[in-house]
């Protein structure tokens, strides 16, 4: 089993950037593809971005195309999500999360860690 604990979040003004991370115990984090999910207040939990194992595949939801970029240190057991261009939309708690695959099963979630972003 893995556990996670998601960091980096905050109040940011629109336009800004922040980075979160998720950080993982055990030894076997590089073996799972890892994911970053969000929900906003009264609203169901949104896919945001994915990472393979290897990093050779990430995948983004249609809202963050572009502006969002997913990264992951094995080394460090350590997933990033980049976050640029913020808008107050982008308001939720975020989440990562490990998986077998990406697409496959969820194996873990973390804590969540709160992105506010002001107009």
């Amino acid at each position: 089993q893995v556990q996670l604990v998601e960091s980096g979040g905050g109040l940011v003004q629109a336009g800004g950037s922040l980075r979160l991370s998720c950080a993982a115990s055990g030894r076997t984090f590089s073996s799972y593809a890892m994911g970053w999910f969000r929900q906003a207040p009264g609203k169901e939990r949104e896919f945001v971005a994915a990472i393979s194992w290897s990093s050779v595949n990430t995948y983004y939801g249609d809202s963050v195309k572009g502006r969002f970029t997913v990264s992951r240190d094995n080394a460090k057991n350590t997933v990033y999500l980049q976050m640029n261009s913020l808008k107050p939309e982008d308001t939720a708690v975020y989440y990562c999360a490990a998986l077998t695959r990406v697409g496959g099963t969820f194996v873990s979630w973390g804590q969540g860690t709160q992105v506010t972003v002001s107009s």
